[in-house]
């Protein structure tokens, strides 16, 4: 018992940290006040502690991952790895870019991401994790994951900021956030790389089928959900750059290709191992 407590600990302690500087992000970025809208830009220890709660939950990834010798995998640990991944480039954007008004819609997911795999702490073994095609698929895969969810996050502040700009309303968290164009530029240059990274994966997963899940590649549903969500990028991309396509429009369709995506593993993986109990 002590073990599994000792197991889960940092994902618990990683869930907090994460909790506890959304809070006090929505406090000094969003919460509104009687005094002026001055904008305050991200402190050094806002940073470190970012960076610390990414630690912690990087090494209980590690652990549950490949502390058992080879690898194990489940829907809870590829959704706190795919939120892992999405803050730690948030973390790095935010030396070049303001990133700190992002921050209360970030670290909330982040923390119910991070405490996953102690609610669901059930793991499989992954056959031929030690091919380099697998590799290659999985890496490739939870970086296009995370970046398209940095993606979809983007599309929704996106769209909070352009409601706000037609009503007028100049709030703390609108002063907050990045200039519009910004987050868009932001967006699509996430897209194109998380849409290059999801190309090689489905390449991968095509060619290296056999090597990868010990089995030819079928038509299933999680498949299919991937090549959909494929094709809901490619034609934004492809709008995008011969259309012109912006606003409302590019949400909707980074929205829609995104959760599609999420319906490929975390939703089929969900359903199989808390629904039906399958490992």
């Amino acid at each position: 018992m002590a073990d599994i407590l000792l197991q889960l600990l940092p994902h618990v302690v990683s869930s907090l940290l994460y909790a506890a500087l959304g809070l006090h992000f929505w406090h000094t970025r969003w919460r509104e006040t009687d005094r002026p809208l001055v904008t305050l830009p991200m402190q050094p220890w806002e940073r470190a502690a970012i960076f610390v709660a990414l630690v912690v939950q990087g090494y209980g990834l590690y652990e549950g991952l490949f502390g058992a010798g080879g690898m194990r995998f489940s829907f809870s640990f590829a959704l706190s790895l795919m939120l892992w991944l999405a803050v730690l480039i948030y973390w790095l954007e935010s030396f070049r870019s303001r990133m700190d008004g992002l921050q209360p819609m970030v670290l909330p997911l982040a923390a119910l991401s991070a405490a996953a795999p102690a609610l669901f702490p059930q793991l499989r073994v992954v056959a031929h994790a030690g091919a380099w095609g697998f590799q290659l698929h999985f890496l490739t895969a939870m970086l296009a994951y995370s970046l398209f969810t940095l993606s979809a996050l983007h599309a929704v502040f996106m769209g909070f900021a352009e409601r706000k700009l037609h009503q007028r309303a100049i709030t703390k968290s609108l002063t907050s956030l990045p200039p519009i164009l910004t987050m868009e530029a932001l967006m699509f240059r996430m897209i194109s790389v998380a849409f290059g990274l999801l190309t090689v994966a489905l390449v991968s997963g095509v060619m290296f089928s056999e090597a990868i899940f010990g089995k030819a590649m079928v038509l299933d549903h999680k498949t299919l959900f991937a090549f959909a969500s494929w094709g809901i990028f490619a034609a934004l991309l492809i709008g995008r750059q011969v259309y012109g396509w912006r606003g409302r429009v590019a949400l909707r369709w980074t929205l829609a290709g995104f959760m599609v995506l999420l319906l490929a593993y975390i939703g089929s993986r969900f359903v199989a191992e808390v629904l039906l109990g399958r490992l």
